[in-house]
């Protein structure tokens, strides 16, 4: 048997083996993303992009989860850990199923290029409901859950995660390609490298992608400093450049002036594999004398290692009880319906939830997003085998009469090319006179918060100018709130969005998934109380954020705001009353009592967040532990969260992490420890002081 087959030794042995059995040309083939077959040995073509942010994307029927950034609301790792390992399942599944017909294209194989752990600095930025919000431990925590899901635990892996994209990388959209975010040693080590660190030290995450833009003048894909932050973690996967990313080192960036300077800079400096077509280039690179063949032998080892690592080239199948009936089944979309329940966050209820169908004889769905599958689903999203949206959601739960009106385009000014401007909001008022209670499904979808080029991108190439509703939205729930019927607004949204119109409450859905217009009824007549909690900072106005340019923390964030906060990080209600008394520390672990003593059972997340007396700290406070936890009326419990040694440490200008602190306070709650979330939440947080 061939060296490479045996498995009994190393992934790294056999990675070489065969590497040594491949010409340079094979060898440089191997670096595509689309590496094509080696007969002769017997490999076969292998499509290393795929996707499985939430749920296999792009590759047919797969189970729908919410979006990752509904995912994040939950502030549930168990839960992220059980959606990677589904998505890895069905990933594994398709795979075979495809491998068996012969179908070696894109979106078939087992590196999942996902999960996005860039933070979400900036409500504006278009791709920001691909993250797990704006808290880089929130980030690191969900993040690690997630990747050893989809990985497991085995010496074989159920798929590959890949942690994206590296780093400092969250907008514009619009100059990506050519954008050097200037970023400060202490930001960078405070806020946008943590989450990295973490799957790749914890979670040993089997890719890294880096990002389009420069980091303080160096190329993403071969920045000297970013890949020597992966030789210091220890990272021994394969590290791909985002797509095309390598082309914009010579037409975009400007820091080489030929294709085969841009792929000998990004191959010498650490970038394994191209998804592109840059790499294509790399013999003539070679001929050129910018690289040897050392370099390319490297690059090809470690592409090679992860294929062998995922059981590509063992004798017998890996996984063969992933058959094809797990794909979709019952049980993973039950899954998908808890996570839509819990992501969902409750952001103002006076008193009308949850509603009592037995009160009611009707009630009006009216918005673009009542009956859009679209508004299901966020970017990068697989094919669901059934929606249930919004308006069939409540239709299956209320036995009374249902109304239905679109009200208006998601962003035009008509619904219709042959219509007058506004054409649908008569029935949309007729609708809201006929009913007892209006419920307003407005608010976003992917076409117009998303990736630069996707479809649509009605913004700036995805990115949002504001935070307000689009004006045919703006002007339909004006009129709505003018007919003063109890009007609740539900938004699916994947960022903050300031409704500006008054509600008797608000519902944040994100993009909930394929399950999600039944979650939304679930909890709209009370059968599950929300406890989805924000990942994002809501603010009132764009107009008073930071230049979007600009990738200083200062006055983003919860750790740095000091003003313009319409509902805050870690905000959201529940139908019942949690409360934590009696917090102590000791010894890495802090222990807080928590008791509902309302009226419902409910799920809540108890948030534990530290302030530090050092100067390095940030300004604020840092969440540091959090565990969710499910009440009957009356019970109480007593909870065990441990903190990380990190919690008390900050970095100083120069980037150092220490314990520079003596002094700190350590907070539990619902929310956060600021007024205005104890103020909205109608709950107030408990505190011990700790030395160190």
């Amino acid at each position: 048997m061939e060296r490479y087959l045996d498995p009994s030794l190393t992934p790294e042995e056999r990675a070489e083996d065969l590497t040594d059995r491949l010409t340079v040309e094979e060898q440089a083939s191997q670096l595509r993303y689309d590496a094509p077959p080696v007969p002769r040995l017997g490999i076969p073509a292998y499509n290393w992009w795929n996707e499985g942010l939430h749920g296999v994307a792009r590759a047919g029927t797969a189970t729908l989860f919410p979006q990752a950034i509904g995912m994040a609301a939950t502030f549930d790792p168990a839960l992220l850990h059980r959606i990677g390992e589904i998505t890895a399942v069905e990933a594994r599944a398709k795979h075979t199923a495809a491998a068996e017909h012969g179908d070696f294209d894109i979106y078939k194989g087992l590196t999942l290029w996902a999960p996005n752990i860039n933070l979400f600095r900036d409500p504006r930025w278009g791709r920001g409901h691909e993250t797990y919000g704006e808290d880089p431990f929130l980030t690191a925590r969900l993040g690690v859950a997630f990747v050893q899901g989809m990985q497991g635990d085995g010496p074989i892996l159920r798929a590959a995660a890949c942690a994206k994209h590296f780093a400092v990388h969250s907008g514009p959209e619009a100059v990506r390609h050519s954008f050097d975010a200037k970023v400060s040693p202490k930001d960078l080590e405070e806020s946008y490298l943590p989450a990295f660190r973490a799957l790749v030290t914890e979670a040993r995450v089997e890719g890294v992608m880096g990002a389009y833009n420069r980091v303080n003048g160096e190329p993403a894909c071969a920045s000297p400093m970013l890949m020597d932050k992966l030789r210091e973690w220890g990272f021994d996967g394969y590290f791909v450049s985002d797509c095309w990313a390598i082309r914009d080192f010579h037409q975009s960036h400007g820091v080489t002036r030929t294709v085969t300077e841009s792929a000998a800079l990004a191959l010498r400096s650490g970038c394994d594999l191209n998804c592109g077509n840059t790499y294509m280039y790399m013999l003539a690179a070679l001929e050129e004398g910018l690289i040897d063949p050392a370099d390319i032998r490297r690059a090809c080892i470690r592409v090679l290692r992860t294929r062998i690592r995922l059981g590509l080239f063992d004798p017998k199948p890996q996984f063969p009880e992933y058959t094809y009936d797990v794909i979709a089944c019952p049980e993973h979309k039950a899954e998908a319906l808890s996570c839509a329940e819990k992501s969902m966050v409750l952001l103002k209820n006076d008193g009308i939830l949850p509603l009592d169908a037995s009160r009611l004889r009707s009630v009006a769905v009216i918005g673009p997003n009542g009956d859009s599958r679209t508004a299901l689903e966020g970017n990068y999203c697989g094919t669901a085998d059934r929606y249930i949206t919004f308006l069939e959601g409540i239709q299956d739960a209320f036995p009374g009469r249902v109304y239905y009106a679109q009200g208006c385009h998601l962003y035009r000014d008509r619904t219709s090319q042959l219509a007058l401007e506004d054409d649908r909001y008569a029935e949309a008022l007729a609708a809201a006179e006929a009913a007892d209670v209006v419920i307003a499904c407005l608010g976003l979808d992917a076409t117009l918060e998303g990736e630069e080029g996707d479809t649509g991108n009605e913004f700036s190439s995805g990115d949002k100018q504001d935070l307000r509703l689009p004006q045919s939205q703006r002007k339909l729930l004006e009129k709505l709130h003018a007919t003063g019927k109890p009007l609740i607004l539900v938004l699916a949204a994947g960022s903050a969005l300031n409704p500006e119109i008054p509600c008797n409450a608000v519902l944040q859905a994100w993009y909930p998934g394929q399950m999600g217009g039944q979650a939304l009824a679930n909890i709209l007549f009370g059968k599950v109380s929300p406890s989805g909690k924000l990942p994002v900072t809501f603010y009132e106005t764009a107009e008073q954020l930071p230049d979007f340019t600009d990738y200083s923390m200062q006055n983003r964030t919860y750790r740095y705001v000091r003003r313009n906060v319409l509902y805050p990080f870690g905000y959201g209600l529940t139908y019942s009353r949690v409360v934590c008394t009696g917090l102590t520390y000791e010894h890495g672990c802090a222990r807080v009592t928590v008791e509902n003593t309302g009226d419902r059972q409910t799920e809540d997340v108890v948030q534990l967040y530290i302030k530090d007396n050092s100067p390095w700290a940030v300004p604020n406070h840092s969440l540091c532990g959090f565990a969710r936890v499910s009440l009957e009326p009356g019970q109480s419990v007593q909870l065990e969260i441990s903190i990380p040694d990190s919690a008390f440490e900050s970095v100083d200008d120069q980037g150092i992490r220490a314990v520079t602190g003596t002094a700190f306070t350590l907070f539990a709650g619902t929310c956060q420890p600021d007024p205005l979330s104890q103020q909205l939440s109608g709950t107030s947080c408990v505190s011990v002081s700790v030395t160190r």
